[in-house]
């Protein structure tokens, strides 16, 4: 944080906390390192980096955090217990920052992100069996595009957000609101 004070006049408008590790296996099989690791990886780097920028936040006068999170720590997911931890904390963390912050001039919120065409996600995108599970649940069909995070990431940082605050914005093609849809052959 002091080389980007120095770089940047003591202000910075935007943090973006975009880190992520994900062990995925049943929670009885996770160890006291698993835990420990992808909870520090996860969520505890979100947090102190958040507290870290927070100086240079508050004296930009228009500060936005956005954590990236995902939709893991909306729903349940299968096997990534840890990861949906960490994930759900990081929401939470974006909610108590939007109030507590609000007053200092920063914003925060997080986005959930659904299966996006990554290079480690597209390993697991290439099985089409997994593949077609996962599109059958989710309304659009298909996987999201890295752009459209992108997008999605960059909006919440723009004045045009600037009322918008401690939300949880799940970009996921209707994944998570998508209910029992069983349609009857006609």
């Amino acid at each position: 944080m002091k080389t980007v004070s120095s770089l940047f006049s003591g202000k910075l408008n935007i943090l973006i906390n975009n880190v992520g590790t994900l062990v995925s296996k049943p929670t009885t099989e996770f160890t006291a390192q698993d835990f420990s690791g992808q909870i520090a990886t996860n969520l505890e780097s979100a947090y102190h980096f958040s507290q870290l920028a927070h100086p240079l936040l508050k004296a930009s006068g228009f500060g936005s955090i956005v954590f990236l999170s995902s939709v893991c720590g909306v729903v349940s997911s299968g096997f990534v217990s840890i990861y949906s931890l960490t994930k759900g904390g990081m929401n939470q963390l974006a909610r108590n920052l939007a109030c507590e912050w609000a007053s200092d001039g920063i914003r925060a919120n997080s986005v959930a992100p659904w299966m996006t065409k990554t290079p480690l996600v597209q390993k697991r995108l290439d099985d089409e069996k997994f593949a077609e599970a996962i599109f059958s649940r989710t309304p659009l069909g298909r996987a999201c595009e890295p752009r459209e995070v992108a997008s999605l990431v960059t909006f919440l940082c723009l004045p045009a957000a600037s009322y918008i605050t401690g939300q949880t914005i799940c970009i996921d093609g209707g994944f998570t609101v998508n209910g029992f849809s069983y349609k009857p052959e006609v």
